[in-house]
């Protein structure tokens, strides 16, 4: 499994996670702020990487 893949996977976890938490809580309890925080960080990630390999297509 590539790099992308695993990125993928974590993201969806991530998302899931976040639903479950999420639910009957407010948006800035910690929890919430915690899990959201992971995903926009592997989100990042994982946009770096897609622009990295694009990048090294176009050259």
């Amino acid at each position: 499994m590539d790099q992308i893949e695993e990125l993928r996977e974590i993201i969806e976890k991530l998302r899931s996670r976040l639903h479950v938490t999420s639910h009957g809580k407010c948006f800035c309890d910690p929890e919430i702020v915690k899990v959201s925080q992971e995903l926009n960080e592997v989100l990042n990630k994982y946009d770096n990487l897609i622009k990295q390999k694009c990048k090294g297509l176009s050259h």
